[in-house]
Protein backbone atom coordinates (compact mmCIF):
# COMPACT_ATOMS: atom_id res chain seq x y z
CA UNK A 1 0.00 0.00 0.00
CA UNK A 2 1.27 3.46 -1.12
CA UNK A 3 2.18 5.49 1.78
CA UNK A 4 0.89 8.93 2.51
CA UNK A 5 2.76 11.73 1.36
CA UNK A 6 4.00 14.28 3.52
CA UNK A 7 1.46 17.25 4.48
CA UNK A 8 -1.43 15.56 2.88
CA UNK A 9 -4.61 15.32 5.63
CA UNK A 10 -5.68 11.61 6.66
CA UNK A 11 -8.65 10.69 5.23
CA UNK A 12 -10.03 9.43 8.32
CA UNK A 13 -8.60 11.57 10.63
CA UNK A 14 -11.27 12.48 13.57
CA UNK A 15 -11.61 15.99 12.23
CA UNK A 16 -12.73 14.89 8.66
CA UNK A 17 -15.02 11.79 10.36
CA UNK A 18 -16.34 14.72 13.06
CA UNK A 19 -16.72 17.22 9.83
CA UNK A 20 -18.40 14.22 7.65
CA UNK A 21 -20.76 13.27 10.50
CA UNK A 22 -21.77 16.96 10.81
CA UNK A 23 -22.76 17.23 7.01
CA UNK A 24 -25.16 14.50 7.41
CA UNK A 25 -27.68 16.79 9.16
CA UNK A 26 -31.35 16.69 8.14
CA UNK A 27 -34.18 18.83 8.96
CA UNK A 28 -36.34 16.32 11.07
CA UNK A 29 -39.74 18.58 12.43
CA UNK A 30 -40.29 21.90 13.84
CA UNK A 31 -42.12 22.41 17.01
CA UNK A 32 -44.07 25.83 18.15
CA UNK A 33 -44.41 24.24 21.91
CA UNK A 34 -42.31 21.37 23.92
CA UNK A 35 -45.11 19.37 23.32
CA UNK A 36 -45.02 19.10 19.85
CA UNK A 37 -41.16 17.24 19.99
CA UNK A 38 -40.82 13.83 19.23
CA UNK A 39 -39.74 11.85 22.48
CA UNK A 40 -35.93 10.90 21.23
CA UNK A 41 -33.39 8.75 23.06
CA UNK A 42 -30.54 9.72 20.71
CA UNK A 43 -28.24 12.44 22.36
CA UNK A 44 -29.45 15.72 21.89
CA UNK A 45 -27.20 18.73 21.01
CA UNK A 46 -29.18 22.54 21.32
CA UNK A 47 -27.90 25.60 19.73
CA UNK A 48 -29.10 28.78 21.80
CA UNK A 49 -28.18 32.54 21.81
CA UNK A 50 -29.09 36.33 21.46
CA UNK A 51 -30.36 37.35 18.55
CA UNK A 52 -28.17 38.38 15.80
CA UNK A 53 -24.84 36.23 17.47
CA UNK A 54 -24.87 34.46 14.70
CA UNK A 55 -26.42 31.48 15.53
CA UNK A 56 -27.82 30.23 12.17
CA UNK A 57 -25.08 31.20 10.71
CA UNK A 58 -22.72 28.88 13.43
CA UNK A 59 -24.83 26.27 12.41
CA UNK A 60 -24.74 25.88 8.78
CA UNK A 61 -20.96 26.39 8.65
CA UNK A 62 -20.65 23.16 10.71
CA UNK A 63 -23.02 21.16 8.78
CA UNK A 64 -21.45 22.82 5.70
CA UNK A 65 -25.31 23.53 4.56
CA UNK A 66 -25.61 26.83 3.33
CA UNK A 67 -29.50 27.05 4.43
CA UNK A 68 -30.07 24.27 6.76
CA UNK A 69 -30.79 26.69 10.02
CA UNK A 70 -32.63 29.52 8.69
CA UNK A 71 -31.92 33.11 9.95
CA UNK A 72 -35.24 35.30 9.96
CA UNK A 73 -34.96 38.67 7.96
CA UNK A 74 -36.59 39.74 11.08
CA UNK A 75 -34.64 39.04 14.14
CA UNK A 76 -36.40 37.01 17.26
CA UNK A 77 -39.31 36.31 14.69
CA UNK A 78 -38.08 32.96 14.63
CA UNK A 79 -40.41 31.28 17.52
CA UNK A 80 -39.96 27.64 16.89
CA UNK A 81 -37.57 24.78 18.26
CA UNK A 82 -35.89 23.12 15.12
CA UNK A 83 -34.38 19.51 15.16
CA UNK A 84 -31.97 18.27 12.56
CA UNK A 85 -30.99 14.52 12.40
CA UNK A 86 -26.91 13.20 12.22
CA UNK A 87 -25.73 10.25 11.24
CA UNK A 88 -24.30 7.89 8.14
CA UNK A 89 -26.04 5.56 6.34
CA UNK A 90 -29.05 6.75 7.13
CA UNK A 91 -28.95 5.87 10.75
CA UNK A 92 -29.97 8.72 12.99
CA UNK A 93 -27.02 9.05 15.98
CA UNK A 94 -27.90 12.37 17.47
CA UNK A 95 -29.81 15.52 16.71
CA UNK A 96 -29.23 19.17 16.70
CA UNK A 97 -31.84 21.62 18.08
CA UNK A 98 -31.88 25.14 17.09
CA UNK A 99 -33.59 27.26 19.92
CA UNK A 100 -35.23 30.46 18.55
CA UNK A 101 -33.12 33.82 19.50
CA UNK A 102 -33.82 35.69 22.07
CA UNK A 103 -33.56 39.06 23.45
CA UNK A 104 -34.69 40.91 20.25
CA UNK A 105 -35.67 44.51 21.47
CA UNK A 106 -38.65 44.53 18.92
CA UNK A 107 -40.28 41.58 19.80
CA UNK A 108 -43.12 42.67 22.19
CA UNK A 109 -42.51 41.44 25.81
CA UNK A 110 -45.22 38.83 26.26
CA UNK A 111 -43.66 36.79 23.36
CA UNK A 112 -40.30 37.71 25.16
CA UNK A 113 -41.67 35.94 28.51
CA UNK A 114 -43.28 33.16 26.70
CA UNK A 115 -40.53 31.99 24.80
CA UNK A 116 -37.96 32.26 28.11
CA UNK A 117 -40.64 30.05 29.84
CA UNK A 118 -40.74 27.51 26.89
CA UNK A 119 -37.19 27.63 26.54
CA UNK A 120 -35.80 27.13 30.21
CA UNK A 121 -38.49 24.18 30.69
CA UNK A 122 -36.95 22.63 27.33
CA UNK A 123 -33.36 23.32 28.97
CA UNK A 124 -34.47 21.88 32.47
CA UNK A 125 -36.74 18.30 31.04
CA UNK A 126 -35.73 17.56 27.88
CA UNK A 127 -34.66 14.14 29.28
CA UNK A 128 -31.75 13.31 26.03
CA UNK A 129 -30.35 16.70 26.03
CA UNK A 130 -26.45 15.78 26.01
CA UNK A 131 -25.21 19.29 25.37
CA UNK A 132 -25.98 23.23 24.94
CA UNK A 133 -24.20 25.46 22.62
CA UNK A 134 -24.47 28.99 23.60
CA UNK A 135 -23.01 31.35 20.56
CA UNK A 136 -22.14 34.44 21.66
CA UNK A 137 -21.10 38.01 19.83
CA UNK A 138 -17.60 38.27 22.22
CA UNK A 139 -17.45 42.14 21.05
CA UNK A 140 -20.54 42.81 23.59
CA UNK A 141 -20.20 39.37 25.76
CA UNK A 142 -22.25 37.65 27.70
CA UNK A 143 -25.23 39.32 28.26
CA UNK A 144 -27.61 39.55 31.51
CA UNK A 145 -30.13 36.56 29.60
CA UNK A 146 -26.56 34.81 28.44
CA UNK A 147 -26.05 34.07 32.09
CA UNK A 148 -29.69 33.76 33.31
CA UNK A 149 -29.19 30.62 30.72
CA UNK A 150 -26.10 29.47 32.35
CA UNK A 151 -28.07 29.44 36.07
CA UNK A 152 -31.13 27.46 34.08
CA UNK A 153 -29.09 24.86 32.97
CA UNK A 154 -25.96 25.14 35.81
CA UNK A 155 -27.89 22.18 38.08
CA UNK A 156 -27.89 19.44 34.71
CA UNK A 157 -24.12 20.51 33.92
CA UNK A 158 -23.40 19.46 37.69
CA UNK A 159 -25.25 16.53 36.94
CA UNK A 160 -22.83 15.83 33.58
CA UNK A 161 -24.54 18.05 31.09
CA UNK A 162 -22.15 19.10 28.56
CA UNK A 163 -21.48 22.84 28.18
CA UNK A 164 -19.65 25.65 25.13
CA UNK A 165 -19.67 29.07 25.08
CA UNK A 166 -18.70 29.79 20.55
CA UNK A 167 -17.52 33.63 20.51
CA UNK A 168 -18.44 34.02 16.81
CA UNK A 169 -17.36 36.30 14.75
CA UNK A 170 -13.98 36.10 15.74
CA UNK A 171 -12.78 37.76 12.67
CA UNK A 172 -13.83 41.04 13.41
CA UNK A 173 -11.35 40.93 16.28
CA UNK A 174 -7.64 41.60 16.86
CA UNK A 175 -5.75 38.80 18.02
CA UNK A 176 -5.36 40.29 21.45
CA UNK A 177 -9.42 41.15 21.68
CA UNK A 178 -9.87 37.11 21.16
CA UNK A 179 -7.42 36.23 24.02
CA UNK A 180 -8.93 39.08 26.09
CA UNK A 181 -12.34 37.93 24.83
CA UNK A 182 -11.57 33.97 25.62
CA UNK A 183 -9.96 34.46 29.48
CA UNK A 184 -13.42 36.46 30.23
CA UNK A 185 -15.61 33.97 28.68
CA UNK A 186 -13.65 31.44 30.34
CA UNK A 187 -14.59 33.03 34.05
CA UNK A 188 -18.07 33.23 33.33
CA UNK A 189 -18.86 30.11 31.63
CA UNK A 190 -18.00 28.09 35.07
CA UNK A 191 -16.10 25.42 33.76
CA UNK A 192 -17.95 25.01 30.56
CA UNK A 193 -16.20 25.07 27.37
CA UNK A 194 -15.11 28.06 25.52
CA UNK A 195 -14.38 28.19 21.55
CA UNK A 196 -13.06 31.43 19.30
CA UNK A 197 -15.56 30.84 15.87
CA UNK A 198 -15.27 32.66 12.64
CA UNK A 199 -17.71 31.62 9.75
CA UNK A 200 -15.26 33.56 7.42
CA UNK A 201 -12.05 32.16 7.94
CA UNK A 202 -13.49 29.01 9.63
CA UNK A 203 -11.46 29.18 12.79
CA UNK A 204 -12.35 27.16 15.25
CA UNK A 205 -14.81 25.09 12.97
CA UNK A 206 -12.69 21.18 12.98
CA UNK A 207 -12.34 21.89 17.04
CA UNK A 208 -16.11 22.60 17.56
CA UNK A 209 -17.11 19.54 15.25
CA UNK A 210 -14.80 17.15 17.13
CA UNK A 211 -16.17 18.40 20.32
CA UNK A 212 -19.66 17.89 19.15
CA UNK A 213 -18.70 14.28 17.67
CA UNK A 214 -17.29 13.23 20.83
CA UNK A 215 -20.21 14.57 23.21
CA UNK A 216 -22.60 12.75 20.89
CA UNK A 217 -20.36 9.78 21.33
CA UNK A 218 -19.48 9.67 24.39
CA UNK A 219 -18.48 6.61 25.25
CA UNK A 220 -17.46 5.02 22.60
CA UNK A 221 -13.38 5.11 21.04
CA UNK A 222 -12.62 8.44 19.33
CA UNK A 223 -12.31 8.16 15.17
CA UNK A 224 -9.83 6.32 14.18
CA UNK A 225 -7.07 7.45 11.54
CA UNK A 226 -7.50 5.59 8.43
CA UNK A 227 -3.88 3.13 9.32
CA UNK A 228 -5.67 2.51 12.63
CA UNK A 229 -8.91 1.85 11.27
CA UNK A 230 -7.73 -0.56 8.29
CA UNK A 231 -5.27 -2.97 10.74
CA UNK A 232 -8.62 -3.17 12.82
CA UNK A 233 -10.54 -4.42 10.22
CA UNK A 234 -7.55 -6.89 9.03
Amino acid sequence: MPSTPAGTPDAKSPTVVATGWLHTAKFLTTAPQLQFLPPLTVPEIAFVGRSNAGKSTCINTLTQQKRLAFASKTPGRTQSINLFTLGKQGVTDAVLADLPGYGYAAVPKQDKLRWQRVMANYLITRENLRAVVLLCDPRHGMTELDEILLDVIRPRVEQGLKFLVVLTKADKLTREEQNKALSIVRLQAGGGEVRLFSALNKKGVDEVSLLLWQWAHEGLPPPAPAAEADAAAE
